[in-house]
């Protein structure tokens, strides 16, 4: 192994959303204790490259091989060559498990593995799809691990995919909770500008179609003309998000702000966040709303109810229609607001920093290259 451990990630895409942030974080969190070399099963899909510290050693080569194709022995010896050149390999989520079946079947000594499931996309929010869990279940067994945010997650890595206690680890996602004591900056959010007595709801997720965000534009636009609705991300599902502003006849109170880094500089800017995903695990975006005060309107979902303060889950629906009482109440009382908002930036203080979150994945990923502990800033 080199002085600093060549670790490469395989990534289902690299649009900033919750997995893509966390990893970021921990890359620069590392700084120069070692390098990084990122491969997305969408190539085209790089968004979070932009939120990677420049002092970070990290590429993104367009020679690797694809993480896209039918798994034949061909392509998944390409993939076992192409691992063999690093110390540590890291795969996350379904769009890189031929990463980790090409481990699985690889016929010389590899690096070790180490793959995060951290939810489902729309084709699997209904239920996991036979074929993929039996896939999972045999491309697993060389796994250093098999890490996992929330609860249900941990759950299906037991029950479902008939995985060892001792192979799942669960690291709950943590955020910079004290950065988001601060007055947001004010034209952090491109195209958004607060009236007088508007009430601005706000989410941040990728604009895709697990997320749902159009269920999202048609609750705000049963509400009263001056609640607005600001989304921050990027993904293929911007223009059908902007179809139905435009049919919902509230294309004048959506701001899409496109992506953007540094949560903690406009989600000040909120009253209130929204959730409004079919399918979620442990929802990075949710633990930002609580660290900015914010109330949570979302169904429930992942870890939603159990991450939320007390007096929040009361708001979480459990069917997919509840979006808009939900936002209703909220957007009516301000003081309803102001108590769900200070009670949820309290646990995020006292559950959700992200110190515990970057030591944890220090000592694995350091554990996994004989380090004992990564070197973090």
């Amino acid at each position: 192994m080199n002085a600093r451990p060549h670790i490469l990630h395989l990534h289902s895409t690299f649009s900033l959303g919750g997995k893509e942030a966390r990893a970021v974080r921990l890359m620069n969190a590392f700084g120069d204790s070692a390098r990084h070399t990122i491969v997305s099963a969408m190539p085209d899909a790089l968004d979070a490259r932009d939120a990677i510290d420049a002092a970070i050693d990290a590429v993104f080569p367009s020679d690797a091989p694809s993480l896209t194709g039918k798994p034949t022995p061909g392509r998944m010896a390409e993939l076992a060559d192409y691992m063999r050149n690093f110390d540590l390999v890291l795969t996350y989520n379904w769009g890189a498990m031929d990463g980790v079946m090409a481990h699985r079947l690889a016929r010389k000594e590899m690096p070790p593995l180490i793959h995060h499931e951290d939810g489902f996309n729309a084709d699997e929010a209904e239920g996991l799809k036979t074929s993929r869990t039996l896939y999972r279940r045999f491309a697993f067994p060389t796994l250093y691990r098999l890490v996992v945010p929330s609860d249900r997650l941990a759950h299906i890595a037991r029950r479902t995919w008939k995985q060892p206690e001792s192979r799942i680890l669960q690291i709950a996602n943590g955020i910079p909770v004290e950065l988001y004591q601060r007055e947001p900056e004010p034209d952090a959010i491109p195209g958004f500008e607060r009236q007088p007595g508007d009430i601005v709801i706000g989410t941040i997720a990728g604009l895709r179609e697990v997320k749902d965000l159009p269920r999202l534009v048609r609750a705000v636009a049963a509400l009263p003309d001056h609640v607005k609705l600001v989304i921050v991300g990027e993904g293929p599902e911007r223009e059908t998000i902007l179809c139905e502003a435009l049919a919902s006849g509230i294309a004048d109170r959506v701001v899409l702000a496109g992506f953007l880094d540094r949560p903690w500089r406009y989600a000040g800017h909120f009253d209130i966040f929204a959730l409004s995903s079919r399918s979620e695990q442990f929802p990075i975006s949710v633990v930002e709303a609580m660290a900015a005060g914010l109330p949570v309107a979302s169904p429930d979902v992942g870890d939603v109810w159990s991450m939320v303060a007390e007096p929040n889950r009361v708001l979480l629906q459990s069917d997919r229609g509840g979006l808009e009482p939900a936002l209703a109440a909220l957007a009516e009382d301000a003081d309803l607001r102001r108590k769900i908002g200070a009670a949820n930036r309290e646990r995020a203080l006292a559950e959700y920093d992200e110190t515990a979150m970057i030591d944890a994945y220090a000592r694995l990923y350091g554990e996994a290259l004989g380090l004992g502990r990564l070197s973090t800033a």
